[in-house]
């Protein structure tokens, strides 16, 4: 097994030779053994900075007028969730958050959306507490997706497939971005909580952009391992879901963020979470499964993966595993 996390170019794959091609595939590919690698990226330094001054925006708003931002039962899938709510199924101790969610609406005719409405809820974005917030978030959940649309190119190449099996399968998916709120560790109102506890995404992929002070680790080969995105970089990890399309060739990419001995400041991050559509069957590729490796899994859909992912990290409001 590989134990580095690789920087790999996204944009070498797309516009360089064959040779130049393989590389990054072979790189991706080698790095995903971590469930993390490192690549370059064309979005907007200038579209991310003036995100990240509107959520701060946001987030020192008073706790009221952030609460104006709650979408009852979403589950997490846009509006606001607030402190200790959300809780990594390792843990009965939720994290020190807070987050705004959001994703793109689809048609309300839409197949997807009839069948599938809690994928899909009517989002909530705060422009009457940050006006124009909304128009800055959107264009910057746009970017995100299409970088990872393309980085699965990548990844279909490196499992034996053709560079778009993906491109389908995420189409108008309920893919979600979510800007966090990592409060200082001074403020805990009690013992035994940490920003975000070990855990593994649900999706395909998640996409990291630069956050505002390190706290993400990843565990390889049992160990933690801080991961800092490098200049002009995006951290890509792994989630359930392309572990169960790969037969566990690509494995979940586990991870945490917790405050550095002695830090008192906050974090901000965005991260974005790539779904396929919830109709979509996860079940092993055949290019995955071979004699040295039979099928592990069987086939289950992404909207029965999600449910039952949210209520283990405690976003069914109905239903919740752990009381804040």
């Amino acid at each position: 097994m590989n134990d580095q996390i690789l920087d790999v170019d996204l944009l070498a794959f797309e516009n360089g030779s064959a040779d130049q091609r393989r590389a990054v595939v072979d790189g991706v590919i080698r790095s995903l053994a971590t469930g993390f690698v490192y690549t370059s990226h064309d979005l907007s330094e200038d579209l991310l900075d003036t995100a990240y001054g509107m959520l701060r925006e946001f987030f020192e708003r008073t706790p009221e007028e952030k609460q104006r931002s709650t979408v009852p039962g979403a589950s997490g899938q846009t509006g606001y969730t607030g402190l200790l709510v959300e809780t990594a199924a390792s843990s009965d101790k939720p994290d020190w958050k807070e987050m705004l969610n959001w994703s793109r609406d689809i048609d309300p005719g839409h197949p997807l959306k009839r069948t599938f409405p809690h994928s899909y809820p009517d989002q909530v974005l705060p422009d009457d507490v940050v006006p124009g917030i909304s128009d800055v978030l959107y264009r910057f959940h746009d970017s995100i997706a299409d970088l990872q649309r393309r980085f699965l190119h990548i990844i279909a190449e490196g499992i034996g497939c053709h560079e778009t099996f993906f491109d389908d399968m995420v189409s108008e998916g309920p893919t979600l971005t979510r800007a966090i709120r990592y409060p200082s560790m001074g403020e805990l109102p009690d013992e035994g909580h940490v920003w975000a506890a070990e855990h593994g995404d649900i999706n395909l992929i998640t996409a990291l952009p630069r956050a505002t002070a390190p706290g993400l680790q990843v565990k390889v080969n049992d160990e933690w391992v801080d991961a800092v995105a490098p200049d002009n970089g995006v951290i890509i990890n792994t989630g359930i879901m392309l572990e169960r399309l790969t037969n566990g060739i690509i494995p979940i990419g586990w991870h945490r963020v917790v405050a550095a001995p002695g830090f008192t400041g906050e974090r901000y991050s965005v991260v974005q979470f790539c779904h396929p559509r919830p109709w979509t069957v996860l079940a092993p590729v055949p290019s995955c499964c071979t004699p040295e490796h039979p099928q592990r899994f069987s086939a289950l859909s992404a909207a029965d993966a999600l449910d039952e992912v949210l209520y283990e990290i405690n976003l069914i409001e109905t239903a919740r595993r752990v009381a804040s």
